[in-house]
């Protein structure tokens, strides 16, 4: 079987078929970088498990803007070195910028320390408190600036994402059958509302129809059950009449809870009618990524 080469004959074999040339599948692989996938997407999307391979792929390409890091500790670190010929004090200059001390005394150590009238306790500790405030408010950003980049990562799943992405979270929140409660049953429960809609989804993905669904809410009988119960209803998009008998918790006043409050709604209790061949077909389906999983080590 031919395989893909490039014009100087160094071979790329083992990537899609044995009519792709290397010149085809680098302008696939630049159309992708452009469209603004990463090098990860475009490795899934080409079925290239060779690094080496996918930096020749995209060799002179530079990578989507979204994809880069801004060295934003560079222009932090001009700042405060500015702020510090200024005569500002540490306390002073991580209030400005939201940075540690640390980093400020490691930046700015070979200048000359202002001087510093004189503070009262409880200035020190006024001033001390702000500049923490304004680093935790850097920190909360840069947080959320490294979340944002890595949604972007995922873009649309195909229906085989999705298929796998399924029988992973089954797998770690549905029931399983065990030794001593041999029961094959398609039981779902969470309390995450995004886990329960994407959980819904892998199951429409499967064809289960809506009618085989029972929705349960488990809640503790302490908290706002009938609130929890319209929520629940509204998240999966039933009325709240068709919802099941919920379960509550009987509260131990021994026991300190910390799931409680405004947010506390409980779990949902997902339950497919029939489920047994299902449940049959996930317990395959899962050894099949372990097996899988394991070839490539």
């Amino acid at each position: 079987m031919n395989t893909p080469r490039r014009r100087d004959g160094d071979s790329v074999g083992g990537l899609l078929d044995g009519t792709t040339t290397f010149e085809e599948l680098r302008e696939r692989a630049i159309a992708l970088r452009r469209e603004g996938l990463s090098r990860r997407q475009i490795r899934d999307r080409l079925k290239v498990s060779n690094n080496d391979i996918l930096n020749r792929l995209l060799e002179g390409e530079p990578p989507p803007e979204w994809t880069k890091r801004p060295n934003a500790k560079d222009d932090l670190r001009a700042r405060a070195r500015e702020m510090r010929l200024q005569g500002m004090t540490y306390d002073r200059i991580q209030l400005e910028l939201g940075c540690s001390k640390s980093s400020i005394s490691l930046w700015t150590r070979d200048l000359p320390k202002p001087d510093r009238p004189p503070r009262t306790r409880e200035e020190a500790s006024a001033i001390a408190k702000r500049g923490w405030e304004a680093t935790m408010r850097q920190r909360e950003i840069g947080r959320q600036r490294t979340k944002l980049a890595a949604a972007r990562e995922i873009g649309a799943l195909t229906d085989r994402e999705l298929f796998l992405v399924g029988v992973g979270l089954y797998w770690s929140e549905g029931t399983k059958s065990k030794p001593h409660n041999p029961a094959e049953r398609a039981i779902f429960i969470n309390s995450d509302p995004d886990m329960i809609q994407l959980y819904l989804a892998w199951l429409s993905l499967l064809g289960v129809e809506p009618e085989r669904l029972r929705y349960r809410v488990t809640i503790h009988e302490s908290a706002e059950v009938t609130d929890a119960e319209q929520y629940w209803a509204e998240v999966v998009g039933v009325d709240v009449t068709t919802l099941e008998r919920t379960t509550l918790k009987k509260h131990n006043p021994k026991t300190v809870r910390k799931n409680v409050g405004e947010g506390y709604r409980g779990c949902l209790v997902v339950r497919v009618l029939k489920s047994a061949d299902l449940y049959r077909r996930i317990e395959g389906w899962w050894y099949g990524i372990v097996v899988g999983a394991r070839s490539t080590i």
